[in-house]
Formats: structure tokens, sequence, C-alpha cells
């Protein structure tokens, strides 16, 4: 059995609180109904939903089988359960070949990212989410640093890999800082909204050491982004 799909870990991820980011960034939307979000990587199913609840046009992927189920379950609560699994699919972050090009107005990518194995991966998955948000559409990212120290343990570079490191309960994780983060961004058209931050926390599980920002899409090949 997996990490993801270990009972104990599916309930401890839908157990917890919604980001309280997205929650900000949610109430931003006048007409919710109108705004088509994906939930990159749902866990447990925390966030999508949150989303649900406010009315969103909300769309879930997880590559956990378990974690679908457990969405699913808490999406049906609030649209049936039809439309959780019409909502709700199992998928890989850099295969998002259920959604067409420039679906989404809005993706949420929290901890998912660093969850690639490899740099292929990696790239891919930035890719894919470029493809299916729409010019002027907004991504909600928060990926964890390298600085982050799971109950404590330094994590360890993988030798000849420049961004996997290997200490996290699944191992490999591709972890960059801040720079790094807005560069592969700008390198596919994405711009940060406001400053991309770099988070401290200090708890149970060791430090986590977040990288938290939230991009637009541009709406041309050379233009300024709007929204």
């Amino acid at each position: 059995m997996s990490y993801w799909d270990d009972p104990e870990q599916v309930e401890r991820f839908a157990g917890r609180a919604p980001d309280h980011r997205l929650l900000a960034l949610a109430d931003t939307y006048a007409d919710p109904g109108a705004t088509t979000v994906l939930d990159l990587g749902c866990a447990g199913g925390r966030n999508t939903v949150l989303l649900a609840e406010r009315g969103f046009d909300v769309f879930a992927v997880d590559s956990a089988h378990a974690m679908v189920a457990r969405t699913r379950s808490l999406v049906a609560a609030v649209l049936g359960e039809a439309e959780s699994r019409r909502r709700v699919v199992v998928g890989a972050m850099e295969s998002l070949d259920a959604f067409a090009d420039q679906f989404f107005d809005l993706i949420v990518a929290l901890g998912v990212y660093h969850n690639a194995t490899t740099a292929r991966i990696w790239h891919g998955a930035l890719g894919e989410t470029v493809r299916v948000l729409k010019p002027g559409g907004l991504l909600l990212v928060s990926n964890f640093s390298p600085r982050t120290r799971p109950k404590g343990i330094v994590l360890d570079a993988v030798p000849g890999e420049r961004h996997l490191y290997s200490g996290f309960p699944a191992s490999p994780v591709y972890l960059v800082e801040a720079g790094g983060l807005d560069a592969d961004m700008k390198a596919r058209g994405l711009t940060p909204r406001s400053e991309t931050v770099t988070v401290e926390v200090e708890s149970e599980w060791g430090k986590r050491v977040s990288v938290n920002g939230l991009y637009v899409k541009a709406t041309t090949r050379a233009g300024t982004p709007k929204r």
C-alpha cells in the first residue's frame, strides 16, 4: 500500500481545515458559479468541498484512488453522487488528458508539485497546468522548500539530481526555493500576481518551509497579464 492510499493518511488529509490562502482568494470572486476551478492533487478533499460549498464550478484530480474516493464522498454530500463522480477523477498531474485546453479560470496546486519524483514529471505537470489554464487565469501554489525538516531530518539531495531530495515519507520529492519556482513559472508565461513568499512553521511533524505563490497566465504571448 502506498503512503497516499493509507487510510490513516487519507483521513488525516480529509480532516484538515481548508487552506487559508484559498479561503481568502475564493472571497474575491463575485460569481463563483461562472468560475471553473481545478483542485490539482486534491488529497482528501478539504479544498474541493470548500469550493463546492461556495458554488464554484469545481473539478478535482488525484493520483491516489483512496484520496479520490474520500474526496468524492465529501463532494457527494454537496452536489450528489453522480456529480461527485463526474467532477472528481483519478489522474496524474503531468497528464491532464481529461480536460481541454484553456478550460480553467483557477487552478489550486497546494502541496502537489513537490511530489514529482523526476524532473520530467515536474516540468510535465507545470506544462499541463499552463495548457488547461485560461489566459488571465490564476494558479495558487504551495511547494515545499529544500529547507523543510520532516521530523527534524535534514533532507538528502539525490545524487546527480538538481532538485530531488529524499527524507520525506514518500520520496523522492522535487523541491525549490521561491526564485526557482518563479523562474519555472515565468518560463511558461506565468508571472507572480503578488510576491512569492516563504513561510516557516514548526510543528510536531517537524519544520515546514513552504514557498507560496499566486501566478497569472499571460493573455497574449508578449502582452501584460490581466484579470
